[in-house]
């Protein structure tokens, strides 16, 4: 069942240093990858307008970018609508993710420094905390950092540049998730590897995550996809 919006005002326009276009953006970002805006869902200019309690400029701005972004496309009579990932979607994301997030754990683990790992180790602390609590938003959303702190670790600005534009939907997938105790695990393992210092052991935890994810929503869209028995 997918949640609500959120209830008109809720959205601070006024919460940080960007264009309210790119908060718009990150907003409707996070509610199609929280499920509140579900495939099929379309997007209505005046009523996000409303909700957010801003103009419709800053909305048509984040939709666009959204369109760009591979999470939103425009129907002929039905105008903006959240897209369902394809089988070949979910597939070219993993194999880009599994690719480069190899790499970046190679790196990490020659790279990171006792800081780094002391605010990887924070991340993983605030999952175990979210996992204890039953809160899967705040689980979902510290999966995510996880992710992206293995990235900053790797010291590879390239890198960081070359996914940006994935970022979404790789979170997108990183909700898509099976046991979460099972993947606290995965990752904790994962973790250990990069601070251990060892190349190769933190790039064998980030092929084997990568993988054991394709798996799960390799089924989980299997199982939407299936047609409903007669």
């Amino acid at each position: 069942m997918s949640r609500q919006p959120d209830a008109p005002g809720s959205f601070d326009i006024d919460a940080d240093y960007k264009p309210l276009r790119d908060r718009v953006r990150d907003e409707l970002r996070r509610r199609i990858i929280d499920d509140v805006y579900p495939a099929g869902t379309r997007l209505v200019e005046t009523e996000i307008a409303a909700q957010l309690g801003v103009s419709r400029l800053p909305v048509r701005e984040a939709i666009r970018a959204l369109e760009t972004e591979g999470f939103v496309r425009t129907v002929p009579r039905r105008g903006a609508v959240v897209v369902e990932l394809s089988e070949q979607d979910v597939e070219e994301l993993f194999d880009v993710r599994e690719a480069l997030e190899v790499l970046a754990s190679r790196q990490a683990a020659t790279r990171a420094t006792k800081a780094e790992l002391r605010r990887v180790r924070n991340a993983l602390a605030r999952g175990r905390k979210a996992l204890d609590a039953g809160d899967r938003v705040a689980l979902g959303e510290a999966n995510e950092a996880f992710h992206d702190e293995i990235l900053k670790l790797s010291h590879n600005v390239l890198l960081q540049t070359v996914l940006e534009p994935l970022q979404g939907r790789l979170h997108w997938l990183l909700r898509q998730t099976g046991d979460p105790h099972d993947l606290f695990e995965e990752h904790s393992a994962w973790f250990e590897a990069i601070a251990s210092g060892s190349p190769d052991l933190a790039a064998e935890h980030a092929r084997r995550h990568a993988r054991l994810n394709r798996e799960i929503v390799r089924k989980l869209l299997a199982e939407r996809h299936q047609a409903p028995s007669a």
